[in-house]
């Protein structure tokens, strides 16, 4: 089984890359921003092209999450699809697909991002509250903390898309 170890390496690459590509690019401006919109803590969106003003609760911050989610997951999709095609690998169809869903709804968790949300609640039970709060000296710690959720959980997906994969 020496293929193992260089397939997970493939896979973690390219589920990575296609995270940031999803992230970054794909994500349109109106998920990035209504996402973690809740009841609670509204979120007012200005249309960059009409300039209109529109406020969105829960209902549109998990709507704007699932969609950006659903697109992060296609955008891994395709990288990993192609990807494995172009490296001779030949995924098992069921753990591609948990893999996926693995990576798609441990990033919708994070991505929510409503106060009190999973992020923000490990934060504080594992004694990072204050670096999830800290927004100076050019550091986000709720955006470091949030890279390093995902990133963990793609290493995972990549071990589960890893387990019955075998060479073309």
């Amino acid at each position: 089984m020496q293929h193992r170890p260089a397939t997970f390496a493939a896979l973690l690459g390219l589920t990575r890359a296609a995270s940031a590509v999803g992230d970054f690019w794909v994500q349109n401006d109106f998920c990035a921003r209504v996402k973690g919109a809740s009841d609670q803590y509204p979120v007012t969106y200005e249309d960059p092209d009409t300039k209109a003003k529109t406020v969105h609760g829960t209902a549109d911050g998990r709507k704007a999450c699932l969609h950006h989610c659903l697109t992060y997951t296609v955008t891994q999709a395709v990288a990993v699809g192609i990807g494995a095609r172009f490296l001779g690998i030949r995924l098992h169809p069921g753990a591609a697909a948990a893999a996926l869903a693995i990576s798609g709804i441990t990033h919708y968790a994070a991505d929510r991002r409503v106060p009190g949300g999973v992020l923000e609640t490990l934060a504080s039970k594992t004694g990072k509250g204050a670096f999830f709060a800290l927004t100076d000296h050019g550091i986000n710690g709720a955006y470091c903390l949030d890279a390093a959720w995902h990133h963990a959980w793609e290493t995972f997906a990549a071990l589960i898309a890893t387990t019955k994969a075998t060479p073309r």
